[in-house]
């Protein structure tokens, strides 16, 4: 297995050195890191130089010229594919993978799956978390699972049913992702593109599901910006639109 790890990431130079931290912090460190500096702003490609210099992971630092996390993505995982891997993670440049999550990917890959999902789980770290915001980003991930089995665009002939598998937490081998077409090159605001890359799954075989022993913990930046209404419905096909996308 030849495992490599893609981290989109836009303006994210104060917040992006705890991601590498947590990658570094991995139990199971046989990956290669790309980040994938999607036209930032900020500092963000001189923090992961910085960081890079100084740490054991190997990191390789790449651009992407077109606004979006499925164009950054696709930029990355297709980097990782022609530089020899054979199977690809995903996290984002907000997210904090627990410490066995490479090595709990893995063992997805091992019982048979081409494709692996994960739970994504509320930072604790970023904000002093109220109560509520505690078991609220569970509650909107599973609220928007619910709403995707149903969903009209989910449904047709696929040979596996739909499974929510948030970007920040995904893994696919090399293989099935060529053969899938990848991410769409889009933005987050036109497609959500982790959403689309499991339907071009679906359509091709049913080695794909989400394991409860892969987990991150995600930033709840979004969830504060939008509200709780303005999240549910960002996430059911961006019927709230702000004028901020990129929360930072």
């Amino acid at each position: 297995m030849n495992l490599w790890v893609i981290v989109p990431a836009y303006n994210e130079a104060k917040g992006i050195e705890a991601t590498l931290r947590a990658l570094e912090d991995q139990d199971d460190r046989a990956f290669t890191l790309v980040v994938v500096d999607n036209m930032s702003t900020d500092a963000t490609a001189e923090v992961v130089r910085a960081y890079a210099a100084g740490s054991s992971l190997t990191v390789e630092i790449v651009t992407e010229r077109r606004k979006g996390t499925g164009a950054a993505s696709d930029t990355g995982m297709r980097h990782a594919i022609a530089r020899g891997a054979t199977h690809l993670l995903r996290t984002d440049a907000d997210c904090l993978p627990r410490r066995d999550w490479v090595r709990a990917m893995k063992r997805g890959f091992a019982d048979g799956l081409e494709m692996v999902g994960g739970l994504l789980r509320p930072r604790t770290d970023e904000f002093r978390l109220k109560f509520w915001e505690r078991w609220l980003l569970p509650s909107v991930v599973e609220t928007a699972a619910l709403f995707g089995r149903v969903r009209p665009g989910n449904r047709g002939a696929y040979l596996g049913p739909y499974v929510m598998m948030p970007g920040a937490t995904v893994g696919i081998t090399a293989a099935l992702y060529e053969r899938a077409g990848g991410f769409p090159r889009t933005a987050i605001e036109e497609v959500h593109e982790d959403r689309a890359l499991v339907n071009r799954v679906r359509a091709i075989t049913r080695a794909y599901g989400t394991r409860r022993d892969v987990v991150v913990y995600g930033s709840v930046r979004r969830l504060r910006a939008y509200g709780l209404a303005g999240t549910l419905a960002w996430y059911a096909d961006h019927h709230y639109r702000p004028e901020v996308v990129d929360v930072r």
